[in-house]
């Protein structure tokens, strides 16, 4: 199985809105549109503007300024405090807190399946 593109978990990034934002105007406007729903950007943004300020996210390998989610525990598990690439590298995968946040939504439970296939190779 390929790894180039997958997240800590397992998330395919390269399929992820948020990480072609920046470099498709269509995908761009959609997350915006959906952003500015959401409350979490305001007024009037031109969308080269978004595309080239973000927010977007350059996957978990990537800086970690251009992350969708700087703070996400699986992040600062995986790769800050145990030096990581990938959650089934870990000595404890998969782990109790992985496999409840695998049951969250489909996608999430694709990505632990990835994880889990990753494992066994």
């Amino acid at each position: 199985m390929e790894k180039p593109g997958l997240s800590a978990c397992g998330l395919e990034c390269k399929k992820c809105s948020i990480y072609l934002a920046h470099s498709d105007e269509g995908v761009a406007q959609e997350v915006m549109d959906w952003f500015i729903d959401m409350g979490w950007l305001e007024g009037d943004v031109d969308i080269e503007e978004f595309m080239d300020d973000g927010p977007y996210c350059m996957g978990c390998h990537g800086e970690r300024e251009t992350h969708w989610s700087p703070d996400c525990w699986i992040l600062r598990c995986c790769v800050d405090e145990k030096g990581l690439e990938f959650c089934y590298e870990c000595k404890d995968f998969p782990c109790e807190k992985l496999q409840k946040w695998s049951k969250k939504n489909d996608g999430y439970r694709q990505a632990f399946e990835r994880l889990k296939k990753l494992s066994n190779e």
